[in-house]
């Protein structure tokens, strides 16, 4: 006779077979839906595409950070059926909002409820797919990768975004090997999810099907893309080397180029833009944009949401930066000051423009905020402190309140994330897509003063932003569902 201890055990075993189960049996439908539906599902921002049984699983387990219970799996699994069973069109579907949603309703019958919520896209059967465009990566370190990777990742989605080629400096007779090794491993953000091949006699990487011609070139200007079939194509400047529209517009000049966004922090009268809040600001008519940086990224819309709600008075940001590869690994020469010295030992406290950029996106705020950064010994994952003095008071609880229903409901939810955990560090958030994520437990408030703590993943947080403004430049961005914020 089994004990109760051995029971519980046993139950505990069971439940994870269970759950395991439904997970398999998630797998083959999350497929079908994006790859016949160009459907991509996910939970609060986290794809399930091409993600094994125990990824399904600790993706419903991390939405207790967002709904302070785990999503149950029980649930999810006779929703994604029932949405396989719709022939829906081309869209992105956050299953666990639609979830609760479902649960909120009061509706009993969930295909008239699905019929009803995705009325838009029932029966278009894959439509709604936006028309191929061809995106080039100018440069290929940390963020160009990363845009490769997310890039090749939605190849079969609605987007519509086609990597074409990247555009380097050959380093190496081994240039090409060297590269796809760089796609393939990562230090920081693991493996890549799939296979890559070279095609070395035509000097192309091939990552999950997705062909990358690689071009070697030291002058923008004097590339042809259309000698490759590449035509009217977005030249993603990842090199940070130019960044006034003089030296951008270079890019402009090569055939197969009509725009270009620059992943770094754009100068003079190039629009900085900060998806969520001044992306609509982009017209037809500019060629060369700006995605600004990533502190400034996380900054802009948490601090919108202050203005709006309580009005910033005034205020300073202090980041708390991992190191980049324009510091030293040990003590040399730099010609920036402090940034001689080892990236790997120190703190450095060195300056940051994020704060006076965000009055780029958000000119209501021009000349309220100043800032400094100290860059410290760790690779990735960054923290904006935000200490704010406002013109309405607050208190802590209401505070965040506000920002974690914005997080769940507000316009700004694919940026401004929320996490209420004693026990998280920085490492907890490499490979988070939101721009920033508050930590409502650091958060303290006196009156009017307010000082905010707001993570981001520097390299990957900031790459899907860039991935969003370049969804918005081609008007490729699918229609998600549940619609939130409206």
């Amino acid at each position: 006779m089994p004990t109760s201890a051995e029971q519980h055990t046993q139950q505990q075993l069971q439940q994870w077979i269970d759950r395991e189960a439904q997970a398999e049996a998630m797998i083959p439908l999350i497929g079908r839906l994006y790859r016949e539906n160009n459907v991509v599902t996910g939970i609060y921002g986290r794809q399930l595409v091409n993600q094994s049984a125990t990824d399904i699983l600790k993706a419903h387990r991390f939405a207790r950070q967002v709904d302070e219970t785990e999503l149950p799996i029980s649930e999810t699994l006779p929703l994604v059926q029932a949405l396989t069973e719709l022939d829906l069109g081309a869209s992105t579907i956050d299953i666990a909002r639609l979830n609760a949603k479902y649960r909120s309703s009061g509706v009993s019958d969930l295909n008239s409820f699905l019929r009803e919520e995705l009325s838009g896209i029932v029966g278009k059967k894959g439509e709604g797919q936006a028309g191929p465009r061809d995106i080039v990566l100018y440069g290929f370190g940390r963020i160009g990768r990363l845009l490769a990777r997310i890039l090749v990742g939605r190849a079969s989605s609605a987007t519509g975004l086609r990597l074409r080629a990247i555009v380097v400096r050959k380093g190496a007779e081994n240039d090409l090997a060297k590269r796809a090794s760089l796609l393939r491993r990562d230090s920081v953000h693991g493996p890549f999810a799939g296979s890559i091949r070279l095609d070395e006699e035509n000097g192309a990487i091939i990552a999950n099907g997705t062909y990358i011609k690689v071009i070697y070139a030291d002058d923008p200007a004097q590339v042809d893309y259309t000698q490759y079939g590449i035509s009217d194509a977005i030249v993603v400047d990842n090199t940070g080397r130019w960044r006034d529209e003089e030296g951008l517009s270079q890019h402009l000049q090569a055939q197969g180029a009509s725009r270009v966004l620059l992943t770094a922090p754009g100068k003079d009268d190039l629009k900085n833009v900060v998806h969520g809040v001044n992306h609509e600001d982009i017209t037809d008519a500019d060629q060369i944009v700006s995605a600004a940086s990533c502190t400034t990224n996380a900054i802009t819309p948490v601090a919108k949401l202050m203005h709006e709600a309580y009005g910033i008075d005034h205020g300073h940001v202090e980041t708390v930066h991992s190191y980049t590869n324009d510091q030293n690994l040990i003590d040399n020469f730099h010609k920036g000051e402090r940034r001689g010295r080892s990236a790997a030992l120190n703190m450095v406290l060195t300056e940051t423009g994020a704060a006076k950029a965000v009055a780029k996106a958000l000119p209501e705020l021009k000349g309220k905020l100043s800032g400094n950064a100290i860059r410290v010994p760790t690779p990735d994952v960054s923290m904006a402190i935000l200490n704010l003095e406002l013109e309405k008071e607050t208190t802590k609880e209401e505070l965040n309140r506000f920002l974690r229903t914005e997080s769940l409901e507000g316009e700004l939810h694919q940026q401004v994330d929320y996490i209420d955990s004693a026990e998280v560090v920085s490492t907890d958030f490499v490979g988070t897509r939101a721009a920033g994520i508050v930590d409502g437990l650091a958060t303290i408030v006196n009156g009017t003063q307010a000082i905010l703590y707001v993570w981001y993943d520097n390299e990957f947080g900031y790459s899907a932003q860039v991935l969003r403004v370049l969804e918005h430049m081609t008007a490729s961005a699918p229609t998600k569902y549940p619609q939130v914020g409206e």
